[in-house]
């Protein structure tokens, strides 16, 4: 059998190399609907969201950072100096964002409270958001998306946490440099008992589309 040269079997696509250049982090109390479809199936744009859904607005140009743990148990056996079994024994997902905009939801998600009853004073407009002695568990919905572009149209691509849950914080600075006041939270995936998953991807859009057979993905009629 003859062999073959490295060209030949390369298969390098640079057309699926994708970046985030756009993009949102949309969320809703946990007792919105779901989001389990992206896009439309006529036009392959996006859907819009469901009721009580909101876009948390601008963020710091570090995007949406996600982090996952994973934790294992090794068994070592008698002449091996590797592990002979390895058992995945925890994983976790978090998501750290910046809000940059000052609005009622990052203001609540940052300080930790339920905005439900939050009124400005009739006369004034000066909101006053107390702090409770103990925190309040804060569930939302959260969908990250972010959007790349083809010459087919939009390509999108997003995570989505049925159940994410403000588990931290970062340090808040009031100053006069360059940066804006900011509000850091972290949010950390945790298992939801409806989609019975942590974490699901999302993708999609007409540029999406354009590029099944080049990912090798294979559409059933």
């Amino acid at each position: 059998m003859a062999g073959s040269s490295y060209d030949a079997l390369s298969d390098k696509k640079q057309n699926l190399i994708r970046k985030a250049r756009k993009g949102s982090v949309f969320a809703a109390p946990h007792s919105a609907g779901d989001i389990t479809v992206l896009t439309d199936t006529t036009d392959k744009l996006l859907k819009a969201l469901p009721t009580g859904w909101f876009d948390l607005g601008w963020i710091s140009d570090d995007g949406a950072q996600f982090s996952s743990n994973i934790d294992t148990s090794d068994v070592s056996s008698w002449g091996s100096v590797t592990p002979t079994r390895t058992d995945i024994t925890q994983e976790s997902t978090e998501l750290q964002i910046a809000v940059q905009e000052t609005n009622l939801n990052s203001i609540g998600m940052y300080v930790g409270v339920s905005t439900a009853g939050v009124t400005p004073d009739a006369t004034s407009g000066e909101v006053k958001i107390v702090k409770p002695l103990q925190p309040l568990k804060q569930q939302y919905h959260l969908l990250v998306l972010a959007v790349d572009e083809s010459d087919a149209g939009e390509i999108y691509i997003g995570r989505y946490l049925p159940n994410a849950e403000v588990t931290d914080k970062d340090d808040q600075a009031f100053s006069s440099g360059d940066d804006p006041l900011v509000w850091p939270v972290t949010f950390s995936a945790r298992p939801d008992t409806t989609l019975g998953c942590s974490e699901m991807w999302l993708f999609g859009g007409p540029g999406w589309f354009a590029l099944l057979d080049d990912m090798g993905f294979t559409v059933t009629p």
